[in-house]
């Protein structure tokens, strides 16, 4: 019956072991908040993205309003007309006044596009790059670790060989 031979670990070798999982734990953990930073700022820009459909929408059903109650107010002044002079001067009055209210609108609207297209573009381009320079940092990290490691365990092989 054979029996297996008793090796001690060295303790060199135990506290080796025991820095490359704290060292491995640090590099995760960094790695982890830097995912973690990135999904907050994507979900901050889905935020800003919907905030400003919700304006573009409020926006909207406020012009829709305003053309509704303007149509309404020609409707009411067009029923008062004497003859077909004064309505057709009355339509002729809507009409450019409509023309110009549906410029500003549209003007406006557009401004608001405009700029929620840019503070999203520059919300997501900034938000891309951290989370390249962070998962680059933590990958860095995770490198450096790695190689720390592997001088470690070298060190304590060699000093357990040569005692």
């Amino acid at each position: 019956m054979s029996t297996t031979p008793n090796y001690e670990i060295p303790g060199e070798m135990r506290d080796f072991a025991e820095k490359s999982v704290d060292q491995a734990r640090k590099a995760f953990d960094s790695f982890m908040g830097a995912a973690r930073r990135t999904s907050d700022t994507v979900q901050g820009s889905a935020e800003l993205a919907r905030n400003n459909t919700l304006n573009a929408s409020s926006r909207g059903f406020e012009y829709a309003e305003q053309n509704v109650n303007a149509a309404f107010d020609f409707a009411k002044r067009l029923v008062r007309a004497r003859d077909v002079q004064e309505a057709m001067q009355l339509q002729a009055d809507f009409v450019r006044s409509q023309f110009a209210a549906m410029q500003s609108q549209a003007k406006e609207f557009s401004g608001i596009a405009q700029s929620a297209m840019q503070e999203g573009a520059e919300r997501a381009k900034s938000a891309m790059q951290q989370g390249a320079d962070e998962a680059r940092k933590a990958m860095e990290q995770g490198r450096d670790v790695a190689h720390q490691t592997a001088e470690n365990a070298q060190d304590a092989v060699n000093r357990s060989t040569n005692n």
